[in-house]
């Protein structure tokens, strides 16, 4: 089972992480199938989301999320408000 992890980081993890080097990404309201080719760790500066697993496991994403999606993860996005997130891959 893949599971996906959420945290909300301090300020300080933000900077150790190095975010404003990752890359930008931004999606109007909509529903898409996605599949995690690598591991990837995103963070959240706008927005709202509901992921479903294949397995059924909902999880909702919000502004200031920390997330980790691991390699493999097969999910179905449903973007509620307007997101935009930064992401890195491990």
């Amino acid at each position: 089972m893949f599971s996906i992890k959420i945290e909300k980081p301090s300020y300080k993890q933000l900077q150790e992480l190095n975010i404003e080097t990752w890359t930008q990404w931004e999606c109007e309201p909509s529903t898409f199938d996605w599949e995690y080719e690598c591991d990837e760790i995103a963070y959240v500066l706008e927005g709202k989301v509901k992921i479903t697993t294949k397995d059924g496991t909902t999880v909702e994403i919000n502004q200031g999320d920390l997330v980790s999606f691991p390699k493999g993860l097969k999910c179905t996005w449903n973007v509620i408000k307007k997101i935009r997130k930064v992401y890195t891959f491990k």
